[in-house]
C-alpha cells in the first residue's frame, strides 16, 4: 500500500538527513518518560528536537515499554488513516495540557508543527484550554510552546492578534443555549452563566485563529483526557455540526487511550456512543 508521504523532520546534528514524520516516529528516541533532573540540565537528546529518553535508555528500564512504542504507538496508532498527523497533534497536545504532563510537551509541539499545525493555531490552543482544563495547565504549556517558537524564529505576526475581528454567531444556537444554562446555572452560580456567555461563547469560540471544528476538536479531546465526560455530548454535537465526522469522532477515542489511558477511552465510549445515535447523521 503506498502511503502519502508525510512533513519531514531532520534529525539534530545531522541536517542533511531527512526522513518522513512517520518513520521518524518510529525510529526517534521515545517521547514516553519524564526527563531526570540531572538529564535535563545536560543536552538535549536526539530526537524531536526536545530532552527524552533514548531507546536504549526506555529499554533498560522497559523493555516492554519500548516495544509497544515503537510497534502500537508509532507504528500503528499514528498511522491510522481516519485521523491525520495534524489533527492527532492538535488531540495529543490538548490531553497533555488538560493533564498537566508538560514534560512531553516539548517533543509534542514539535511533531504538531511539522504535522501542519500553524503556531497561530498552537497560541489559540492554549489560550482555549486555559477555559476548558484550568488557568494553571495552560500556562504550563507555554514554556515549552515559546521555545518550539523560538527554534523556528516564531515572531509575533504569527501569532493571533490580541482582538481579533470575531466570527459570525449564530444567535438562534446561542439563545437556545444561553436559555438552557440560564436556567440550570443561573439559580446556583450567576457569574458562571454570565461569564460562560459573555467571554467564552460571544468572545473565546468565535476568535478566527482555530477553526470551529478545530476548536471542538480540541476541546472534546480535552474532556475525554480529564474524564470530564458529562460534558462530552454537548460539545461532540458541536464537534460533528462543525464537521467532525463519525470515524473521526471514534478515532479521537482510540488514540487518548493510549495518552489519557484506556479507563477514561472506555468511560468515553457510552457517551459517544449515544451522541452518534442521537444524531440523524
Amino acid at each position: 500500500m503506498t502511503t502519502k508521504r508525510s512533513p519531514s523532520l531532520a534529525w539534530p546534528g545531522n541536517t542533511s538527513r531527512r526522513l518522513g514524520l512517520l518513520a521518524l516516529l518510529a525510529a526517534a528516541p521515545l517521547p514516553l518518560a519524564a526527563v531526570s533532573p540531572v538529564r535535563a540540565q545536560g543536552a538535549a537528546a536526539p530526537g524531536l528536537g526536545a530532552p527524552g529518553p533514548t531507546r536504549d535508555e526506555v529499554r533498560a528500564v522497559a523493555p516492554a515499554l519500548e516495544r509497544y512504542a515503537a510497534e502500537a504507538l508509532f507504528g500503528d496508532l499514528w498511522r491510522r488513516p481516519d485521523l491525520s498527523p495534524r489533527d492527532r497533534g492538535l488531540v495529543t497536545l490538548s490531553a497533555l495540557i488538560a493533564r498537566n504532563q508538560a514534560v512531553e510537551l516539548p517533543r509534542y509541539f514539535d511533531l504538531a508543527l511539522e504535522s501542519g499545525v500553524r503556531p497561530g493555531e498552537l497560541s489559540e490552543l492554549i489560550t482555549h484550554l486555559a477555559f476548558y482544563a484550568g488557568w494553571g495547565n495552560a500556562m504550563s504549556a507555554v514554556p515549552a510552546a515559546r521555545d518550539a517558537f523560538a527554534r523556528r524564529g516564531v515572531g509575533a505576526d504569527q501569532l493571533p492578534p490580541v482582538s481579533p475581528r470575531l466570527l459570525s454567531l449564530d444567535e438562534a444556537a446561542e439563545a437556545r443555549r444561553a436559555s438552557r444554562v440560564g436556567e440550570d446555572v443561573g439559580p446556583v452560580a450567576p457569574g458562571l452563566d454570565r461569564f460562560t456567555t459573555s467571554v467564552l461563547f460571544r468572545d473565546l469560540w468565535l476568535r478566527p485563529g482555530l477553526a470551529p471544528r478545530d476548536r471542538s476538536l480540541v476541546t472534546v479531546s480535552a474532556l475525554i483526557a480529564s474524564g470530564q465526560v458529562a460534558q462530552v455530548p454537548y460539545h461532540l454535537n458541536r464537534a460533528m455540526d462543525n464537521g467532525l465526522t463519525r470515524a473521526q469522532a471514534g478515532e479521537v477515542v482510540t488514540h487518548l487511550a493510549f495518552y489519557a489511558g484506556w479507563p477514561n477511552a472506555f468511560s468515553a465510549v457510552p457517551v459517544v456512543k449515544g451522541v452518534f445515535e442521537s444524531r440523524p447523521d
